[in-house]
């Protein structure tokens, strides 16, 4: 029961927590916000975009393609120049998102070229321009903006541009387009600069945003309007997905039902806007409110719209987002007749449009729990709108039209659309589209259906009677979660507990069909069933335990609550107590909230009633997983929401990482400590572990084993699993520092290859070794080593015979105790053959190795040129100076190959030479630079007395020699020269 005492308490806390978090926003904020000079703030709408990429989850839902077949004498290089322009003209398309003491802020990066990949229109070229679409961002470096070009015929491509939404809008989208035809046809022209193409300089977003932030008081009415306006409202109460609809789906995966349109409904449609003072939006808006009033019966109802700031000359031609979404709330009770509810829906509408200068994300965060129903769906998960043709290219001398890249993302639960305009010639059409995890298709296939006749009856008639709901067929007995599990054909039975206070516990016996996971069964619920009637944990049972009469003895059921917290089915006192109530785990959950929210909560406290929002469940769940070492997002506190159900959901974790099967584990290991890392799911036969995957070599890694068909399993930190994820490739979570979790993913691979590398820590290098080689139970292990592993030896040619020799760089001596240890440890105890792969400087198009010629070994020579500073190098008559390398491609192409057979001992991978005066030429060049090369003879004179200071790498003589055995996989392919991939580094 809650008291007046407990409500005061929790008015006390929510106040206190908004005032620490307004003055952490505004701090951060005013740092941000010092000048057009330094960083900015992120604009409320822009935050939201950040925020679900940091909660995880978000997918591809917010990649924006867009594509346009061109037929003519179409030139990709001067495409690529006018988008090099069109970047230089709107820093909100070169801008990175970085964070700083928890806010996040945006910096405008260095003007480059933009890349413009050309590809052969080879095989499903839908798919390839979906593949390309949804390849994802990094945020913290960029860039947010990608071209690919696909050639079907000489004068026949397909042109896609792929942005972030954090860049761009609807409408800048179209501002993007009319400018990038001007820019491209000064390209083709001739002409050399572009600069004087469009006239006068482009708004920057930055300023918007800074404009908004110092706005922020000034909104202070408008956000106590939608506080009142908003009380008490309710999500659509959408009907969850029927437990035996189909396979699960993930949250925002997309369906998309269609109906045609005749043009004289639209006509009608119009007609009837007129007639009651109303646009075609307003009517179509209408219409999904009546729909979802006779689908569910309710009369509060709030669905959400898409407003822009557009109408104003300041932003008419910014390039960012500048969209906002509105909720529109609607009273429809009496309302009897179409014409009667349109005009509801026109009130409410322009009342919400005099208020849209108030940022929704504000709204939500204003709101706290409010935001959200008991259920966890958020207050707006309904919307509509009227969809125009869609935005094409138009470059001089070519004939354009636009290409549909759909990329099965939902944004919203559900979505009403009309198309008035479809861009093909096509008649016009009404859409419904709808999340799969919220909807199931006969539901929403019913929905189109009373959509698309309401439209037909309402063009026809304006004051066409609303239809009420049909009264519910009922049904089945039993909890959701129960009636689930019980339909899935790897589950023979299936008992559920509920619990007092918390979420109930499920237990399940294997069928013998297919694989019984946990974890797996607990992502098929979450994917159909509202959080709180998600069970805590799911449990594998050999069998259910009954009573003498056959009937499930649930007081014997692993983890059952005590009698005083928990209840059986039929309302009779369960037996054990929880096995964490109030336990370390609980502590340190509470502990992480008092930490963030600057108060002890109590156990059931609620996140959002607290003052939680997106950031703080973000940084909440970073804490959580670094200190517990347990798999956590930010969208699971903001699902679980009090420390007690967070904890039991983490107990739940750890539980199902103990019951893995014993096999899965190394012989004799004990399961994991509960600090530990979560342990992957079993292999596919002949998987191979690779570790590093997303840096640059894990990355060429990956795509060669992808190409071989061969089982891959990526090791990725918890805040970087989302990137390979997003290629399709499975994820094992874990970390160099992490050894528990470094020994589960190695044992449960049939091959490894070790990439990660921490560069700065030998200490932790070597101690993921020892727990690498520990867990390393079977096949081939092939360890991605350095050429420092050589040391400085006396000679100038250096091949696999050569032994090392001191002194040795701290990087390079770690190295060779590695090696050491690889070697001693293969073919032992069943383990495979092992290749200790010796890697020169690695270069190649990716953004980490990028950086790293940027920043790294090379980043002397790189920010000397860009500055136009002077290049000395050792003078050419003290003979050859430079360094090995390999491209990434050939470096992986080797390493797969030293997977299928293993050397047994060292190999250099490496692909060629450079000479550092052919180097910094090559680079003042692609860069435009005016810095000149200066002959020095300082340094040593020969390679007996070589440098270990800064400039040791200038002063670089030994060649190395390559491993005959690879010569086929490290050999030179078209592209793969230092020049094409220097050009290609430095354009990204």
């Amino acid at each position: 029961m809650t008291t007046a005492s407990h409500t005061a308490r929790e008015a006390a806390l929510l106040r206190i927590a908004r005032q620490r978090q307004a003055a952490q926003r505004d701090g951060a904020a005013r740092e941000a916000a010092a000048g057009p000079a330094g960083p900015a703030p992120l604009s409320a709408a822009q935050r939201r975009m950040w925020l679900l990429d940091r909660l995880g989850g978000s997918g591809t839902a917010y990649h924006v393609p867009s594509a346009t077949r061109v037929r003519g004498p179409f030139d990709p290089r001067a495409l690529g120049r006018a988008l090099t322009a069109l970047v230089r003209r709107h820093e909100v398309l070169r801008t990175r998102y970085g964070q700083r003491d928890g806010e996040p802020y945006q910096e405008v990066t260095d003007a480059a070229p933009v890349p413009v990949e050309v590809v052969p229109a080879d095989g499903d070229v839908a798919a390839l321009l979906r593949e390309a679409a949804a390849r994802p961002f990094d945020l913290a470096s960029g860039p947010v903006l990608r071209a690919l070009v696909v050639r079907h015929a000489t004068e026949d491509h397909t042109v896609l541009l792929t942005l972030h939404h954090i860049a761009i809008d609807g409408g800048s989208l179209a501002v993007v387009a009319r400018e990038l035809g001007a820019l491209y046809g000064a390209a083709v022209g001739g002409d050399e600069t572009l600069s004087g193409t469009l006239p006068g300089p482009a708004p920057q977003y930055g300023d918007f945003a800074r404009r908004e932030h110092a706005a922020t008081d000034a909104l202070e009415s408008g956000l106590e309007y939608w506080l009142r306006r908003l009380a008490g409202a309710r999500p659509v109460p959408l009907p969850a997905p029927a437990a035996g609809s189909g396979a699960a789906a993930r949250r925002g995966e997309a369906a998309l039902l269609a109906e045609p349109l005749p043009p004289a409904v639209l006509e009608g449609l119009r007609a009837a806007g007129r007639e009651h003072r109303s646009t075609l939006f307003t009517v179509v808006l209408a219409a999904a409110y009546a729909t979802v009033l006779t689908a569910t019966g309710s009369t509060d109802l709030v669905l959400g719209c898409a407003s822009s700031h557009r109408d104003r000359a300041e932003v008419r031609d910014l390039v960012g987002l500048c969209v906002n979404t509105l909720p529109v709330r609607v009273d429809a009770r009496g309302a009897d007749a179409f014409g009667e509810l349109l005009d509801r829906v026109r009130d409410a509408l322009l009342e919400a449009q005099r208020h849209r200068d108030v940022p929704f994300d504000l709204i939500v965060e204003r709101l706290g729990a409010a935001a959200r129903g008991a259920d966890g769906h958020p207050l707006v998960d309904v919307t509509a709108d009227v969809l125009r043709s869609p935005v094409a290219l138009d470059l001089p001398g070519l004939v354009s039209e636009p290409v549909e890249v759909d990329l099965g993302t939902a944004k919203f639960g559900l979505g009403f659309y009309v198309e008035e305009d479809r861009g093909d010639g096509g008649p016009p059409r009404c859409l419904v589209q709808y999340d799969r995890a919220r909807l199931d298709g006969p539901t929403a296939r019913q929905l189109l259906r009373g959509f698309a006749d309401l439209l037909a009856a309402v063009a026809a008639d304006p004051a066409h009677p609303l239809a009420r709901p049909l009264p519910g067929a009922g049904v089945p007995a039993g909890h959701p979660a129960e009636l689930f599990l019980k339909e899935r054909p790897e589950v023979a039975e299936a008992v559920l507990l509920e619990v007092d206070g918390g979420r109930p516990l499920a237990y399940v016996v294997p069928s013998g069909v297919g694989t019984l996971e946990p974890m797996g069964l607990r992502a098929a619920l979450r994917s159909r069933l509202a959080p709180e009637l998600v069970p805590a944990a799911v449990t594998v049972l050999d069998a259910v335990p009954r009573t003498a009469d056959g009937a499930v003895d649930h007081g014997r059921l692993p983890g059952a609550p005590a009698t005083d917290h928990g209840r059986l089915p039929g309302g009779a006192p369960a037996a054990a107590a929880p096995a964490n109530a109030g336990g370390a785990r609980e502590q340190a959950v509470l502990e992480a909230f008092a930490g963030l929210l600057g108060r002890r909560p109590a156990p059931d406290a609620d996140f959002f009633l607290l003052g939680g929002h997106s950031l703080l469940a973000v940084q909440l769940a970073d804490r959580l997983r670094e200190r517990l070492g347990l798999p956590l997002t930010g969208l699971d506190v903001m699902e679980h929401r009090s420390p007690r159900a967070i904890a039991t959901l983490l107990d739940a974790r750890d539980r199902e990482r103990a019951a893995a099967p014993a096999a899965a584990r190394p012989e004799g290991r004990p399961t994991a400590p509960a600090h530990a890392a979560p342990r992957p799911s079993a292999a596919r036969t002949g998987t191979v572990l690779v570790t590093g995957a997303t840096g640059g070599v894990g990355w060429f890694v990956l795509r060669e084993l992808a190409a071989r068909g061969i089982p891959v399993r990526a090791l990725a930190r918890p805040e970087s699993a989302h990137l390979p994820a997003a290629d399709g490739i499975e994820v094992a979570e874990g970390d160099l520092g992490d050894p528990d979790s470094l020994r589960a993913a190695a044992a449960d691979a049939d091959a490894v290859i070790h990439a990660a590398c921490t560069f700065t820590s030998p200490e932790v290098d070597l101690a993921a070794m020892r727990a690498m080689l520990d867990g390393w139970r079977r096949g081939a292990f092939v360890f991605v080593s350095s050429v420092d592993a050589y040391g400085q030896p006396p000679v100038t040619d250096v091949t696999e015979e050569t032994p090392p020799a001191g002194p040795f760089t701290a990087y390079g001596r770690a190295k060779l105790d590695c090696e050491r240890m690889l070697l001693e440890a293969a073919g032992r105890g069943g383990r495979g053959g092992a290749t200790v792969a010796r890697v020169p400087i690695v270069w190649g198009p990716h953004a980490r190795l990028r950086d790293q010629l940027r920043w790294g070994a090379t980043g002397q020579f790189f920010q000397a040129a860009r500055g136009g500073e002077p290049i000395e190098l050792p003078a050419r008559d003290r003979g050859w100076y430079g360094a090995p390398w390999v491209h990434g491609a050939a470096l992986a192409r080797a390493l797969v190959s030293c997977v299928e057979r293993p050397s047994g001992g060292v190999v250099n991978t490496v692909g060629g030479h450079v000479d550092w005066r052919d180097f910094a030429a090559e680079l003042i060049r692609l860069l435009g630079s005016s810095s000149e090369i200066h002959a020095t003879h300082a340094g040593p004179a020969d390679g007996r007395h070589q440098s270990s200071g800064p400039d040791f790498l200038l002063h670089h003589r030994r060649r190395y020699r390559p491993a005959s055995a690879l010569a086929d996989e490290l050999a030179e392919r078209p592209g793969e020269d230092w020049r094409s991939v220097l050009a290609a580094m430095l354009e990204h």
